[in-house]
């Protein structure tokens, strides 16, 4: 499946997205390491650190947004 879009977005932006949208349409991806994770993250991220995000990448659904940070 092909992306539907890519590119970056603010801040204000995602807060607006997730204001609009039920937590079942996207899933919000923290890249970070687990350390950084575990100091704050938004709620209801998933932590899918960079360094394993091509081995990892079947475990993202293909039917909703993904949204990386």
């Amino acid at each position: 499946m092909e992306p539907k879009e890519f590119g970056n977005i603010t801040a204000d932006q995602l807060r607006e997205y997730m204001r609009l949208h039920g937590e079942e349409d996207y899933l919000l991806v923290d890249v970070r390491k687990p350390h950084e994770y575990e100091k704050g993250h938004i709620p209801g991220a998933y932590l899918l650190p960079v360094g394993e995000l091509s081995a990892r990448l079947s475990e993202l659904p293909l039917d909703r947004d993904i949204i990386f940070y």
